[in-house]
């Protein structure tokens, strides 16, 4: 009795979403022999299929289960299933497999093609998960089949393995559409419109993106995930920002019942093994399991479909599917909790053979054993600091206890290293003056070399503490007591030396022990120290007025991040930082403000106290485009930081000159005078970031009317320049001396004075410090442009300032903030109109982007929403103001602009 159910496709296909890019794929396939749908279990290749074919009159459905391997069986149920899509064409066919009247299936088909010889229509026959089947017969007679059939019929199989049905043959002929767990995985947009479907509360973009990369688009998971969503609504946005919060017992469940259950013994406990690793290759597991076959086992795994991917670009590289990674983790600690610790033990020794001691010890680490941890960091740790591995090595030492520690100098100088470079400078010297006691009490004898070595740690602390004398002492003695074979400590010693020289203004001295430092760095593979060595280049040659040379340094550094996999080190952040502030000079501040984003992306794994120079660049960028409400939140990020960490005077300076342009820009006089009473008086002026907190000092004076105490300072600082040969600082303060002099009523000394300036510019292309001083000296450029004053190509570069400071991009940047509104609607000449339907803050706040020239999706992006919800603030504007368009809108602002003393462009 043949049971109709076998013969009938899936029909809810209701809660189906539809799949364009899918169907696409498949809009072709009757000119394909076979359709294959392969995944492993849960993904949709049946409802797939289904919704395919769901419109296709001539289909026919063949559900397989394991008792079709009965060779008699499968062969009546399938002619059942075309007969009934080619309507009663094969019935002679049909009839002899009913009396059993073939000697197999070859035969068979053979009668079949030929009762089909004249069908024309398009057909389709689907072996619906024909992973069931392991009959040999009926393989060999379904390789006939796709060998021979009819052009106007197409098999479609769905599978959990790989068929064998000659599919490299099919494929390297181009009749073969292969449809993969890949293809078949929700991607982003599907993923949206899957959970709009069944979920009532709408959840933002980003947390659904999180939640489909978290289950690699696998569809039961989203719809288990849905379901649970479903029956307890305010845990979905929990549950797609982790899944740590959503109870998985249904996908362990599920796994179980359609995968794990169905294994043999030894297979699943190979799996089990495995899971102990992220990502393996037949090495490893033939180290982890002791087992000769283990390639063989992971091309079978593999095969069959069991949740193992291949890595790409990667020979012969695995990894679990992570839910399923995640289930057999499961797995292992409720069966076999009594083997995790060999089993880690295990990894890590075969992570070892494969030259990966950062994958040991992310084992040993699980597993407690210091003593192979210790072994590790001794035989591997430096060269992974060297390369960046930084927050792994801080993680192990912490775990390590003093005993296991201390009875090593280099985990003890590994363990300091650490703290200095990631800028804990403040720590270092307590670290050193414990570990130095803890080896007395350990009897570890302090000679020469290791004596050296800490001189080497003491002299980085001291520059970076601004220490340079001392610095300098030190890594002279460094230097004569390491051997010629310590090369790392002499690296850092002889970086040392080149810092001091760049701190004290001995610029000549400085680049030759920097390129002395990089040379040795790359020759011994300390590429952390080159990286080092390129950033203090190129601060150097810019300080020197070389601004393009510097840039390109900074090229050279970021191949040697991508050559040496440095992304995540501290020193990337100092590369962007650097990046930044040239191209902040540059005007190119889209590029700089990229730069500065990405600096705070590289930030993201340590304190917050890092960020200060990123937010402290944001900040400077807002201000010039005179985004004055974004500047406020960037500097107010800024303060806080300052608060509650001490920093360098670098940064400083930089996180104080955004505060003040920012404080001149609102005409914030009070803030002004409160920094200057507070502000600290630089040792000296003779590097570039003395230069900066002295040029800020006398910004501050100038700003708050004190002339002459501003003057004395500039005089100070370009006679420090000239002796120091500080080119690009140079730069910088004849623009200031520019605007001070005007103010204290030298205008030809200010027309000099900015001559000068933009001679060096002409070499610098430094025009960030002249715009933001384009009050001030607008008129001027003019003159100097008018009076024919210049050289031609100082004339050129004067008009280009020109245009960039008349251009409506810079004039039209105003935020309608709460105090410019408040001011505003305090107007007395104010239109009743606006007065009488005042808007919203958020409404103004459009209204001023509308004015500087944004679309909808800029504003929305600007103002973090959505841009539906854009088209309403505007919509609701346009009514309250009585406006029609947006040019309408923008002569409303520029109106109201006027009222508040603004003018036109």
């Amino acid at each position: 009795m043949w049971i109709p159910s076998k013969l009938t496709r899936p029909a809810r296909l209701h809660n189906a979403i539809l799949r364009p890019r899918l169907l696409d794929l498949l809009q072709h396939a009757p000119a394909y022999r076979l359709v294959l749908f392969r995944s492993p279990a849960g993904y949709g290749k049946t409802t797939m299929a289904a919704q395919w074919l769901n419109e296709h009159p001539h289909t026919g459905w063949f559900n397989l289960d394991d008792n079709d391997n009965d060779t008699f069986r499968f062969a009546n149920y399938l002619l059942q299933a075309l007969n009934k899509a080619t309507h009663d064409a094969c019935l002679k066919t049909k009839a002899m497999a009913e009396r059993r009247q073939f000697a197999c299936l070859s035969t068979l088909f053979g009668e079949l093609f030929a009762e089909l010889q004249d069908y024309p229509h398009p057909t389709f026959l689907v072996l619906d998960d024909y992973h069931v089947i392991h009959n040999e017969d009926i393989h060999d007679g379904m390789r006939f089949f796709l060998k021979n059939m009819p052009d106007e019929l197409t098999l479609v199989v769905t599978s959990r393995s790989l068929p064998p049905l000659g599919t490299a043959n099919l494929r390297v002929r181009d009749l073969l559409i292969e449809v993969d767990h890949e293809w078949l995985a929700f991607d982003e947009e599907e993923t949206t419109r899957f959970f709009s479907k069944r979920v009532a509360n709408e959840l933002e973009t980003s947390a659904l993106s999180s939640l489909r990369a978290q289950v690699e688009g696998w569809p039961s998971a989203l719809q288990l995930i849905a379901l649970h969503a479903q029956q307890r609504p305010n845990h979905l946005a929990e549950s797609a920002l982790s899944l740590a919060n959503f109870n998985r017992s249904h996908l362990w469940d599920y796994l179980a019942e359609e995968v794990f259950d169905l294994l043999d013994e030894d297979t699943c406990a190979f799996l089990l093994q495995c899971s102990v690793l992220d990502m393996f290759n037949a090495e490893l597991v033939m180290d982890l399991t002791g087992r000769s076959d283990a390639l063989m086992k992971l091309e079978m795994l593999n095969r069959y479909g069991l949740f193992i991917s291949p890595l790409e670009g990667a020979d012969n590289w695995y990894r679990f599917h992570h839910l399923f990674a995640e289930f057999l983790r499961h797995k292992r600690h409720a069966h076999i909790p009594e083997q995790r610790i060999a089993l880690h033990n295990k990894a890590a020794q075969a992570w070892l053979n494969q030259n990966s001691p950062q994958q040991a010890l992310y084992h040993v680490r699980k597993s407690s054993n210091h003593e192979l941890m210790v072994a590790i960091l001794s035989d591997h740790g430096w060269n992974m600091f060297h390369h960046g591995e930084l927050k792994l090595l801080e993680e192990c030492i912490a775990s390590l206890d003093k005993s296991m520690l201390f009875s090593s100098p280099r985990l003890i100088l590994l363990r300091l290293w650490l703290v200095q470079s990631q800028h804990r400078y403040h720590e270092v010297g307590d670290l050193i003056a414990e570990s130095e006691a803890e080896m007395l009490a350990n009897n570890i004898v302090f000679d020469d070399a290791l004596q050296g070595e800490l001189n080497a740690l003491r002299a980085q602390v001291a520059i970076n503490q601004g220490q340079p004398e001392e610095a300098l002492l030190l890594s002279e003695q460094a230097l004569g007591q390491l051997p010629a074979t310590t090369y790392r400590s002499r690296i850092v010693a002889t970086s040392v030396v080149g810092e001091v020289h760049h701190c004290l203004g001995n610029l000549s001295r400085a680049l030759p022990m920097m390129q002395q430092t990089e040379k040795m760095a790359r020759q011994y593979h300390v590429y952390h120290q080159a990286l080092w060595a390129l950033l203090q280049q190129s601060e150097i040659l810019l300080a020197q007025g070389a601004v393009q040379p510097a840039f390109e340094l900074l090229e050279q550094a970021f191949k040697l991040i991508k050559d040496q996999h440095l992304q995540q080190v501290p020193l990337h952040e100092f590369l962007l930082r650097l990046k930044a502030q040239i191209l902040w000079c540059w005007n190119r501040l889209d590029e700089a403000e990229e730069a500065a984003f990405k600096s705070l992306d590289v930030l993201a794994p340590y304190d917050d106290t890092k960020s200060l120079q990123a937010y402290s660049m944001l900040a400077r960028i807002a201000v010039t485009r005179g985004e004055q409400d974004k500047a406020a939140r960037y500097l107010q990020r800024c303060n806080e930081l300052m608060e509650c960490a001490e920093y360098h005077i670098d940064w400083c300076a930089n996180a104080d000159i955004a505060n003040l342009l920012y404080w001149q820009q609102i005409k914030d006089i009070d803030s002004v005078g409160k920094w200057l009473r507070q502000a600290v008086e630089p040792d000296g002026s003779c590097n570039h970031f003395q230069q900066q907190q002295w040029r800020n000092l006398a910004l501050a004076n100038l700003i708050t009317g004190q002339i002459e105490q501003a003057q004395n300072i500039l005089t100070m600082l370009l006679e420090s320049c000239d002796k120091h040969q500080l080119v690009t600082d140079r730069n910088r303060n004849l623009i200031l001396q520019t605007v001070i002099s005007k103010h204290a009523g030298d205008r030809s000394s200010a027309l000099a004075h900015l001559t000068e300036a933009l001679r060096l510019t002409n070499s610098t292309g430094m025009v960030g410090n002249f715009l933001i001083a384009a009050n001030d000296i607008q008129d001027l450029l003019q003159e100097l442009v008018d009076d024919k004053m210049l050289n031609e190509l100082s004339l050129h570069r004067a008009r280009q300032l020109l245009r960039d400071m008349s251009s409506k991009e810079r004039h039209r940047l105003v935020h309608f903030d709460e105090a410019f509104v408040e001011k505003l609607l305090n107007l007395p000449d104010l239109p009743e109109l606006v007065r009488t339907s005042p808007l919203t803050q958020r409404e103004w706040q459009v209204l001023g982007l509308i004015y500087t020239g944004y679309s909808n999706e800029q504003i929305a992006s600007e103002l973090d929403v959505a841009a539906t919800t854009i088209k309403t603030h505007i919509r609701n504007l346009y009514q309250k103001l009585n406006i029609a368009n947006r040019n309408e809108a923008i002569e409303t602002a520029q109106e109201l602009l006027g009222l508040m003393g603004y003018q036109s462009a």
